[in-house]
C-alpha cells in the first residue's frame, strides 16, 4: 500500500509526497529530521491536509505527479472542499485512489 499525500506549511505553501508508511513520514516532516525532505526543511511543515491510498508506487506517483502540477488554487479546492480527484479529469482513473480518513490514519 501506497499513500499520496498533501501537507500544510507555516508559509501556507502546500508540499506533495508519498509514502508506505504514513505516520512514520508525517513524523519526519514534521520532526524535521535528516530523513524530511528538502523543502519541508525550509519550509516547515505544520498540517498534514489530505492523503489517497493507492496499491502501488507506480499509481501513486502518478497522482503525485499531476497533484505537484496542480496551480495553487486547484490543490485548495481539493483540500478545502474536499473536492475529490475530479479535477484531474481523464490524467488518472480516481478509482485507483481511496481518501484516507486522516482521523483514523495519523
Amino acid at each position: 500500500m501506497y499513500y499520496t499525500y498533501m501537507l500544510r506549511c507555516t508559509d501556507n505553501s502546500v508540499y506533495t509526497g508519498i509514502t508506505t508508511n504514513l505516520e512514520r513520514r508525517m513524523e519526519e516532516h514534521f520532526s524535521q529530521n535528516e530523513k524530511c525532505a528538502k523543502y519541508t526543511k525550509r519550509h516547515k511543515a505544520k498540517k498534514l491536509e489530505a492523503a489517497w491510498s493507492s496499491e502501488n508506487r507506480q499509481i501513486a506517483s502518478k497522482l503525485e505527479y499531476h497533484l505537484k502540477h496542480l496551480p495553487k488554487q486547484e490543490k485548495e479546492k481539493i483540500i478545502v472542499n474536499n473536492a475529490e480527484l475530479k479535477i484531474l479529469g481523464s490524467k488518472i482513473n480516481v478509482e485507483d485512489y481511496k481518501r484516507v480518513n486522516l482521523k483514523e490514519e495519523v
